[in-house]
């Protein structure tokens, strides 16, 4: 059979987009049962979460009340109109919300004790007190509270009242008893710190509610979290007003009593801005009769004086354009007036009638000038007829005025109305149940994809022959991981699981010759006849970087194959820690290397022969506490010299590299070493140190192994392809 080349390895710090997708389709069962999980935890707490409900109510803001102020004519002269953004902060503020708590008595909180987790949802449903509940409050359950004091130090802290029988009840606080009640009396508890009245009590003897009383604060503050206003389009005037809570008759009830409140403090605001205003014009009027009064004298005297001098046509004219701008000054005085009881004078508003003042003022002088032109008798006339007429104007204008004020005072009505009144929508906005299944079964999908994703960028372990040859390791064999060797291993359950606590319990040779593990041995078996022609011996070490690589297995197995083939083969168990070479042929640990080397035992006795003609093995024996000495001594090489010329193939397996320098110690004793790497478990820099290690001490690995390869979208969408065959 031929094959294409797969194409070369990626740098390590380069992603493969292609190993990427064969990991989420590897591990795509495990990430549809987290989306799974997620998506039931999402439906779960859809329709356990408690409802959130919405009222909306709708208020009308007019730009000016139907009998104005008559003072404020100014603003529409100077192209000012009020802002409704200033209404809004209104219905935002602690005026207007703390009243409102204060009406609703959402200081006080009253939370029954439900069943855990599934109580309220169960209450919703309708469901009544079964037999087994006996603190808890079911459907039809309730208590009224109609009064509850305490100084500022208790509120915040929960009390607990317990219904009892007829018609009483006990308080406690932090699981101490403080009394007992009855319901319609005003009680007192902890020496009359803490005031209670309760109006009702629907419920049986046993059902625990939760009183708190919060601080006004605290309850304005939650109110304004719930609450919600915003204007209709742009200056509108229209604006709606939401609020969310749990409880829809008291949504209701408290976005009522906000839009009740607003309107009442608009109604209440003009009418004491019309009675200030009433209060300036009539501290004004006596004054400007008393001027009046001086200006007709004076020029009824003077006339007198020059025996009745008539005015000619154009200085009545003169006179009637200083009337008129008499007449407007004196109206931006009163309006001056009341501004600077509102505003300072670098205000907008206040510099505009300023500036319409002053221009007033300079037409007022050019006539000033006309007039000084005319004969001294004229000039008088003009100027007392002057006065006279601006005075009577000003007079007459002023007492219109305050009857105006006085009416307007009398009918306000304010220039809000509530358009709708709080209605509760029929279903809840939160919580959105389709958003959420949705946005959980994402989540889900997310975090498992990740979790797939980032296993596999952090656990890279060697995958492909490819990536031990770049580290200048021929790569002898690839042996596929067997099902056949883990169910003889214990690693593999009769339902097809698999779990960490394994070993080597059977020879797979013996018990499954077919298996494609052993026909990759048998293809080692070869490998390593021609490999081992131009070694000095006859001597082969299994080695690994790390435990668990499978070097005992393939050091047993690969004995066994070459035993069939006619060979004189010998497994030594050089692990002397923790070493199971003897479970793979039934055999015991003790009389094996451990005591020959220490010379408790001779060789015959260590050697144990096995099912398998000509194949025999050395048990690690009786863990010593200094194997690394053992190894170092002279008659451990007096008995790889002996034993080589006994056999044919020698096989030590040692222990993991990086773990002991064992292995380095009995490298230097054999021909030919090779490493064992395990597919996904030992990441190429790892084999990299462990040959770095054996090669500091002289040792040169022949070659790598790489044992229980399997079949994986990972590395058939990788940068490499998996290449093995059954033939039967």
């Amino acid at each position: 059979m031929s094959q294409t080349s797969p194409s070369p390895a990626p740098a390590d710090d380069e992603i493969d987009l292609g190993r990427l997708f064969g990991l989420l389709i590897d591990h795509k069962w495990w990430i549809i049962l987290v989306t799974a999980l997620f998506a039931i935890g999402g439906v779960v707490y859809a329709l356990l979460a408690t409802p959130v409900y919405r009222a909306d109510a709708l208020v009308q803001v007019e730009q000016k009340a139907g009998l104005s102020n008559p003072l404020e004519d100014v603003r529409t002269m100077l192209g000012e109109e009020p802002k409704a953004d200033a209404e809004l902060g209104i219905l935002r503020s602690r005026m207007v919300l703390g009243q409102a708590v204060e009406r609703a008595g959402l200081e006080l909180v009253v939370t029954p004790q439900r069943f855990p987790m599934v109580g309220d949802f169960l209450v919703r449903r309708g469901m009544e007190r079964p037999s087994f509940a006996e603190h808890s409050v079911w459907a039809g359950e309730a208590v009224n509270v109609a009064n509850l004091q305490m100084p500022a130090s208790l509120q915040g802290k929960p009390f607990t009242l317990t219904a009892g029988e007829g018609g009483r009840y006990a308080l406690s606080l932090d699981g101490e008893s403080l009394g007992e009640g009855e319901v319609g009396k005003d009680e007192s508890f902890l020496d009359g710190q803490v005031q209670l009245r309760v109006a009702d009590i629907q419920a049986p003897a046993g059902a625990r509610f939760t009183l708190a009383k919060r601080s006004k604060l605290a309850a304005i503050n939650d109110l304004r979290g719930r609450f919600s206003v915003s204007q209709q389009g742009k200056e509108s005037g229209l604006l709606d007003l939401t609020l969310n809570d749990t409880d829809p008759a008291q949504a209701r009830r408290t976005l009522d009593a906000i839009s009740e409140i607003y309107l009442t403090q608009n109604i209440q605001r003009q009418s004491a801005e019309a009675e200030k205003s009433l209060e300036f014009l009539e501290e004004q009027a006596p004054r400007v009769r008393e001027q009046l009064r001086e200006a007709e004298n004076s020029l009824n005297s003077y006339r007198s004086q020059r025996d009745s001098v008539d005015l000619s046509i154009e200085t009545q004219s003169i006179l009637q354009r200083m009337v008129d701008l008499e007449k407007q000054i004196n109206e931006l005085e009163f309006a001056e007036t009341e501004l600077q009881r509102r505003f300072t004078t670098s205000h907008p508003q206040y510099e505009a009638l300023l500036e319409k003042k002053a221009q007033l003022q300079r037409e007022r002088e050019q006539l000033e000038a006309r007039v000084d032109d005319l004969p001294e008798t004229q000039q008088q006339i003009l100027r007392m007829s002057r006065d006279v007429e601006v005075n009577q104007e000003v007079y007459v204008q002023l007492l219109n005025k305050i009857q105006e004020m006085r009416i307007t005072r009398a009918g306000t009505v304010g220039n809000v109305r509530i358009l709708d009144e709080a209605v509760v929508q029929p279903t809840p906005v939160e919580p959105k149940k389709k958003l959420i299944v949705v946005l959980a079964t994402l989540l889900g999908g997310m975090l498992s994809v990740g979790g797939v994703l980032v296993y596999g960028l952090l656990r890279r372990g060697v995958e492909a022959p490819k990536q031990l040859e770049a580290l200048g390791l021929p790569v002898y064999a690839t042996v596929p991981l067997s099902e056949e060797q883990a169910k003889l291993s214990g690693a593999l359950t009769p339902s097809g699981r698999r779990h960490k606590k394994a070993g080597l319990r059977d020879l797979l040779a013996l018990r499954s010759p077919t298996d494609l593990s052993i026909e990759a041995l048998r293809g080692l078996r070869t490998s390593l006849h021609f490999a081992m022609l131009d070694t000095v011996d006859n001597r082969l070490m299994i080695t690994g970087p790390s435990p668990a690589v499978g070097k005992s297995f393939i050091s047993a197995n690969l004995a066994a194959v070459c035993a069939q083939a006619g060979q004189r083969v010998l497994v030594i168990d050089g692990d002397m820690r923790k070493g199971h070479v003897h479970h793979a042929f039934g055999g015991d640990s003790e009389g094996g290397l451990s005591e020959l080397l220490a010379g408790q035992i001779e060789l015959e006795g260590a050697i144990r022969g096995t099912d398998v003609p000509g194949l025999d093995y050395i048990a690690r024996g009786t863990a010593p506490p200094n194997p690394s000495e053992l190894l170092m001594q002279e008659s451990f090489t007096r008995l790889m010299d002996e034993l080589s010329a006994r056999y044919d193939l020698v096989i030590i397996d040692t222990p993991p590299v990086l773990a002991v320098t064992d292995a380095a110690i009995i490298g230097k004793q054999v021909g030919t070493s090779l490493m064992v790497a395990r597919f996904g478990m030992n990441p190429p820099q790892e084999v990299e140190v462990a040959r770095e290690r054996l090669e500091n001490s002289g040792v040169i690995l022949k070659g790598a192994i790489l044992n229980a390869m399997e079949r994986k979208a990972a590395t058939s969408y990788g940068y490499y392809g998996y290449y093995n065959y059954a033939y039967k």
